[in-house]
């Protein structure tokens, strides 16, 4: 029981960062704290069995279901996109790679479109008509997509498994993992069958609480492999100690070994991202601890002692976890609060920080 960190998160309930929250931590594959604090939604108790929405925490599971595609022959990191989805090729975006997209050099940041009120169909279209962006060398040139390239590779997963990218997730990662209750995408009577296990988020910019459509039934029945992940903090925890493990848990192999050092370690060094404005490590779907480069406020950072090969992903305003495999360390922080990028990097920080220091991880300044 992490309780000063606990009690941090309560904290920022009183401070207006945000309702409630989850936190689960593990070492070593023991669970150190599963704790829920705060309200879900107005006059809900939050508990460790809420969904909450990971939004871009979830982004290494569409990674991961890319490499699983490339284990079986389906894919070649080195592919161009154009060879499964000829469409895709148009406007200059030619040479892009798989490769590419799991590092964020692909070249196609964009994405203003009406998502989930339009189609599955709709959206790969419109995305394959993006032209590269101006100046951009694929592979040379990095900028985080938020959106657009997630699409494309939850695609070439659909076109290369014959599955929608909703079914696949359940079946070839959370159903083996026994993440029962996280979804990409879930049927209408599920949606409605959790009623108010599912979590609101909350815009906190001023302070109060603004709901978001973010977990409504249309967003959580849509399908949005870059942001729309959900579920509680603890079985996104199943899904880091599963890869700490090196791809396997119970059993249940997800990934091989080497996929799985492949996918954690640096494969992206050094490039500026244009989106982050900083220089930030990649590895393939996550971001690598870019502590040493003197980023202690870096966008998704891991805090001050995470060690360097800390690997994983945060979510918009609201979410972080990660995985510090010196340490045999897990980590799962969500929050149903957005207070503005400054605050919530000070927040992920604070908590980061504090958890270790409760755990005699400090690591030497």
């Amino acid at each position: 029981m992490l309780t000063r960190t606990v009690e941090l998160l309560r904290e920022g309930i009183e401070k207006g960062q945000h309702p409630g929250g989850q936190i689960y931590v593990s070492q070593h594959g023991a669970v150190i704290a599963d704790e829920a604090v705060g309200e879900s939604s107005v006059g809900v108790q939050m508990s460790t069995e809420t969904l909450m929405l990971w939004l871009s925490s979830g982004k290494p599971v569409t990674a991961i279901a890319t490499m699983q595609q490339v284990e079986r022959g389906k894919l070649s990191l080195d592919d161009r996109v154009e060879k499964i989805l000829p469409e895709f090729g148009q406007g200059g975006k030619g040479p892009i790679t798989v490769r590419h997209l799991l590092t964020h050099t692909g070249g196609f940041r964009p994405f203003g479109l009406d998502w989930p009120r339009m189609s599955w169909e709709e959206v790969i279209g419109r995305i394959c008509e993006t032209p590269l962006e101006e100046g951009w060398v694929p592979g040379e040139t990095a900028g985080y997509h938020t959106a657009s390239s997630w699409f494309i590779l939850a695609e070439l997963v659909r076109r290369s498994s014959e599955r929608t990218f909703s079914e696949y997730v359940r079946g070839e990662i959370f159903g083996p993992l026994g993440m029962h209750d996280c979804w990409i995408g879930m049927p209408r009577e599920r949606y409605r069958e959790y009623g108010n296990r599912i979590s609101t988020i909350y815009d906190m910019d001023e302070g109060k609480p603004e709901a978001k459509e973010w977990t409504s039934e249309l967003h959580m029945t849509g399908c949005s492999p870059g942001g729309g992940a959900i579920g509680p903090a603890n079985q996104l925890g199943i899904l880091l100690e599963t890869l700490l493990n090196g791809g396997e848990r119970d059993g249940e192999r997800i990934l091989q070994l080497e996929t799985v050092r492949q996918m954690t370690s640096r494969q992206r060094v050094g490039l500026f991202d244009e989106t982050f404005k900083a220089a930030i490590d990649w590895g393939l779907g996550f971001v690598i601890n870019s502590r040493p480069k003197g980023l202690q406020m870096m966008p998704y950072g891991y805090g001050t002692h995470a060690t360097d090969d800390t690997f994983g992903h945060s979510g918009y305003q609201s979410s972080t976890a990660f995985a510090d495999p010196v340490h045999g360390l897990v980590v799962v922080i969500i929050t149903n609060g957005m207070p503005g990028e400054a605050r919530n990097h000070r927040r992920v920080r604070t908590l980061d920080n504090a958890l270790y220091e409760e755990m005699g991880l400090v690591r030497d300044k």
